[in-house]
């Protein structure tokens, strides 16, 4: 019987139609435009002004707080300038804007594609070099990596998973990175396991990635203490409590973290930058990143350097608007849609969705008819019908924290579930962010 975890979850359709679309290197276009707030906590701090000529791979912003983090030029040019610009919401966000000279390099940056030895490193010198390098958390979340493999002393990590799930519809990007470097994935997974202290690390990977697992149990075989785990296919299982609780049985109490039972999780691409910002010197300045949609003429997976505008992508894609309506930041079941096709990519983005008219459309909203699929599908044991109705029947913050809105992991299966096509998410989204405001109020 295959792993998977205990409550809730559902089988949406995978799509995953670009997962035999081997990593293609999109090339740098004339101009990246480069967000400070590529990670969660402070935006950093730009250190470099306009007609300041910068190398690929150079710092141009620096963390502003403890949770914040390194930001580096993405192409070698000239700084044209340092504004708030939209970002892929439409919020205003810090910018480097960099027009492309050529592609030079900082110094010591080692850019060959073969496999670099790991270097003798102490601990606090592979967090340094994570740090320096701007890694963040690439499944999502965007965390600063280099805090996460430094958790405070009476919390002790005992093992290391590795995200491999992937389970929102059409996203690949970690399954092509999964099957065509798995070695350098796993060495980053070896030096996270020295980081943290760690003599295990699993690596969960969903059944519907058969070649990934493959690729990635070789490549295991000369990697002590790391197992390669066939997961069941079920979403969200990407989700960090979901995983452990599927991985290691252990589950993470209301309010608490992984590290609290032991755990510590990194995603697939999260790893394999690592490797690269240990063995090769090399900051985190671009990603793989899937363009998929069932009325595309061609699927792709494209290492795209950070700053591209989503336009160019797009058009790099063959992609045309028409019918094709929405564009959607991740995947249908969490991602966002983007407001501002001018906007440029950061970290953590990983896939672009293409949506037409006939997919986009919601049905028509009718009264809630009891059946309890909502709360059945919850990951997270929560009652989403109540949580909606509470936050709709206004100034009921009390009652939704007590009923632990604030663990909702937005992961959209009440709303996928519901058959009164009641927007469940929307309501508890809105007041999620409600009762985290008034709890880190209290914190002040």
């Amino acid at each position: 019987m295959k792993k998977t975890f205990r409550i809730g979850g559902i089988h949406p359709h995978d799509n995953k139609i670009a997962s035999c679309a081997a990593v293609e290197k999109m090339p740098v276009g004339t101009e990246v435009c480069i967000s400070m707030a590529q990670h969660l906590g402070a935006p950093a701090t730009p250190v470099v002004s306009v007609g300041d000529k910068v190398k690929a791979g150079q710092v141009i912003g620096e963390p502003a707080g403890f949770i914040s983090g390194f930001v580096h030029a993405s192409a070698s040019g000239t700084v044209k300038a340092v504004e708030p610009r939209p970002d892929i919401l439409g919020n205003p966000v810090p910018h480097v804007v960099i027009t492309v000279e050529g592609d030079e390099w900082e110094d010591g940056i080692v850019l060959t594609d073969e496999l670099v030895p790991v270097p003798d490193l102490s601990k606090e010198e592979i967090i340094d070099r994570v740090r320096r390098a701007g890694v963040v958390g690439l499944g999502g979340a965007s965390f600063p990596t280099h805090v996460k493999l430094n958790p405070p002393k009476e919390k002790k990590a005992e093992v290391l998973i590795l995200n491999g799930t992937e389970c929102e519809p059409f996203i690949t990007s970690d399954d092509r990175l999964m099957q065509e470097r798995p070695a350098a994935i796993l060495t980053g997974a070896a030096i996270i396991m020295k980081a943290l202290g760690v003599d295990v690390c699993y690596v969960g990977i969903e059944e519907n990635k058969p070649e990934a697992i493959a690729c990635m149990a070789a490549a295991a075989k000369n990697c002590p203490g790391v197992v390669i785990v066939k997961l069941a296919k079920k979403y969200p299982q990407g989700g960090e409590k979901q995983l452990i609780d599927a991985i290691t049985g252990r589950q993470v109490p209301s309010g608490a973290l992984p590290i609290d039972v032991g755990a510590v999780v990194q995603n697939v691409a999260t790893a394999y930058a690592v490797y690269e910002a240990v063995c090769k010197n090399k900051p985190l300045i671009s990603n793989i990143v899937t363009i998929s949609g069932h009325s595309l003429a061609s699927q792709h997976n494209y290492e795209v350097r950070i700053g591209t505008p989503v336009s160019s992508i797009l058009e790099y894609a063959g992609v045309t608007l028409g019918d094709n309506v929405k564009v959607l930041s991740g995947g249908p079941m969490m991602g966002r849609c983007v407001s501002n096709l001018n906007a440029t990519t950061v970290k953590a983005n990983g896939a672009f969705t293409i949506l037409t008219e006939s997919e986009t459309k919601r049905g028509v909203e009718s009264a809630c008819i009891r059946c309890a699929k909502c709360a059945a599908a919850c990951p997270m044991g929560l009652e989403p019908w109540l949580l909606s109705r509470l936050f709709r029947a206004g100034d009921r913050n009390d009652e939704l924290e007590k009923e632990r809105v604030f663990d909702c992991i937005e992961c959209g299966c009440c709303q996928f579930t519901c058959p009164a096509n009641i927007p469940l998410l929307d309501s508890i989204r809105l007041g999620k962010a409600d009762v985290m405001k008034i709890i880190r109020s209290r914190a002040k």
